[in-house]
């Protein structure tokens, strides 16, 4: 029976990609108007039923709790009101972007006459697998439409409840407009298989996206025969240069770690030069210790944290290299720029590292030196996100150097095609 199951599951997730490549069939043709009209009438509907999503959403929250999770993963798991509505208007704001779809991204004419245009088309069937948070569901359904790709949704079990009260109130909203249903759908099945059959849909699915931990992006890399777009996890850093403002850096450094601490760009380590330390560390130790923050640093930095009252505990190893998803952050003093940088160079997951300096010349040795998907100056590592560098919402953050890297929006969900146009000519 259990030979059965599997089979059965298997068919019913092959199944679901069919109906996802039929919709792309749809999609890819639609004009711009039309895909715009669809994503305001997805926002309209998550407006109206937001009170629903929220009661969904509120089962999710209560097992959660009662399996014992980590708070940070109960934030990214929570829905409320303002986030919903939040939601929708990113949809909105992805309506109101440019459409990717049929830009010509070089054309020339040969000598023979003829005439080659590089232009932009949809990749097909894209497949999200991802963890926990709920806004994924609806931020990849919408940016997905707008680049005419047909979406398969797996998120988490935790947020089983939620995601399939959001993408029904999407695929409603979606036949009111007279688009196929299955442009936005949830992958059937709950076990790991089911993740397994998507993962082994080469030919039907055109590209995996996985967004979460490392072991589930580990996983997906390792084992997919379909096309993957490797996001990464966010050990990201902050340099407080020689020359940094000390107000400017104090803000940045709260920013970046305690603005959200569930976020792939919160900050998990700060790197002092020893210049500074006297001059920067007091203030920057009173707000982090008035935010809550852990300090785990190194024996240069317990000397100006001892008598201060902040929470310190010596750094190790696997300090340097975590994603904290808490209030905790590792801590260096360092001799020079080019120390930091080798520093991050050996722990950097290659998400967003930040420098905070006046000095033109630092910044520029910086981005030189630094091998990550985005870098930040005298600016919070948490401006790495799609909405907030304009790109209306995000499907992840990629830190791989192929295709798409950094925050994905619209232009990183299509692929392109040469289209040659001539008038008879043949080849010698």
């Amino acid at each position: 029976m259990a030979i059965e199951a599997q089979v059965d599951e298997r068919e019913q997730v092959l199944a679901c990609a069919r109906r996802a490549r039929e919709a792309a069939i749809v999609l890819r043709t639609l004009t711009r108007n039309a895909k715009d009209a669809a994503l305001r009438a997805l926002a309209d509907a998550l407006d109206a039923a937001a009170d629903r999503v929220v009661a969904a959403n509120e089962l999710d929250v209560e097992r959660a709790r009662t399996a014992g999770t980590s708070a940070a993963l109960i934030d990214r798991l929570t829905l409320t009101a303002p986030r919903v509505a939040a939601i929708a208007q990113a949809l909105r704001d992805v309506a109101g972007l440019p459409d990717p779809v049929g830009e010509v991204v070089r054309g020339y004419t040969l000598p023979n006459g003829l005439q080659v245009r590089q232009v932009r088309v949809p990749l097909g069937v894209v497949g999200m697998i991802y963890e926990a948070r709920p806004n994924v569901t609806v931020d990849a359904a919408g940016l997905t439409l707008k680049s005419g790709n047909a979406a398969l949704l797996r998120g988490s079990s935790s947020a089983a409840t939620t995601n399939a009260a959001l993408v029904d109130v999407m695929r409603a909203a979606l036949v009111d407009v007279g688009l196929p249903a299955d442009a936005i759908q949830l992958v059937p099945g709950e076990t790991h298989e089911a993740v397994t059959h998507l993962m082994k849909a080469r030919g039907l699915v055109d590209v995996l996206i996985p967004r979460g931990g490392e072991s589930l992006i580990r996983n997906v890399v390792d084992n997919s025969t379909v096309p993957v777009i490797e996001t990464g996890v966010g050990n990201c850093h902050v340099y407080v240069d020689k020359d940094a403002d000390v107000d400017k850096a104090v803000a940045i450094l709260l920013n970046s770690k305690a603005h959200r601490v569930s976020v792939c760009n919160a900050a998990e380590t700060v790197l002092v030069h020893r210049d500074i330390a006297d001059r920067f560390l007091p203030a920057a130790l009173a707000a982090l210790r008035e935010a809550g923050v852990t300090i785990h640093g190194d024996s240069r930095f317990a000397l100006h944290a001892t008598g201060t009252g902040v929470a310190f505990v010596d750094v190790t190893d696997d300090d340097w290299a975590a994603e904290y998803y808490s209030l905790d952050i590792a801590a260096g003093i360092v001799d020079s720029l080019e120390d930091a940088l080798a520093h991050i160079r050996r722990w950097s997951s290659g998400h967003t590292e930040a420098i905070v300096t006046d000095s033109q010349s630092a910044a520029a040795a910086f981005v030189a030196g630094v091998d990550s998907a985005a870098v930040m100056i005298n600016a919070s590592t948490r401006f790495t996100d799609g909405g907030e560098l304009g790109f209306g919402a995000e499907i992840g953050i990629s830190t791989q150097k192929l295709h798409a890297r950094g925050p994905m929006g619209l232009t990183e969900l299509t692929t392109t095609t040469y289209v040659v146009t001539g008038d008879g000519q043949i080849r010698s």
